[in-house]
């Protein structure tokens, strides 16, 4: 969504669609300013047994940004700054290029895909996002659902 829906986050969702209460909960408690970064949001995921996906919905109903996109995407800025703290990397090992090729789907990659290859190679999500930047690959599919 973009700034000039904020406060409308909801609206992305079905008609009648539920926020889960335990998440609902953390959310609550651990928002700040009316946002909740990235990390927090996986890691309410994981405590509530739930998706990140749910996770995200539950966030959006409850009208509430996130922020620090930990593959450095968005929310570290505020709408006079930069957003994004990704920069391209000065170079991209055979290993790295092959395993984002084999993730492509429709020319994009999605978050968890470089999540799992951030994994796979001793990577930092930031470094596989910055590889990304510098072979021109757009990144799709947040697991919380903040972009498509």
């Amino acid at each position: 969504m973009s700034h000039e829906d904020e406060g409308h986050y909801g609206a992305k969702h079905p008609e009648g669609s539920k926020a889960d209460n335990a998440a609902a909960e953390l959310i609550k408690k651990y928002a700040k300013d009316g946002k909740i970064n990235c990390a927090r949001a996986h890691a309410i995921a994981a405590e509530c047994k739930i998706s990140p996906a749910e996770t995200g919905k539950t966030i959006d109903l409850l009208e509430i940004r996130i922020s620090r996109c930990q593959l450095g995407l968005f929310g570290y800025g505020t709408n006079t700054e930069k957003r994004s703290i990704v920069t391209p990397a000065e170079s991209v090992s055979g290993e790295v290029k092959e395993k984002m090729g084999n993730a492509l789907k429709d020319n994009k990659i999605s978050c968890l895909s470089l999540w799992n290859i951030a994994e796979e190679t001793g990577m930092t999500r930031l470094e596989v996002s910055s590889a990304c930047e510098a072979l021109g690959l757009k990144i799709c599919c947040c697991q919380l659902g903040a972009f498509g």
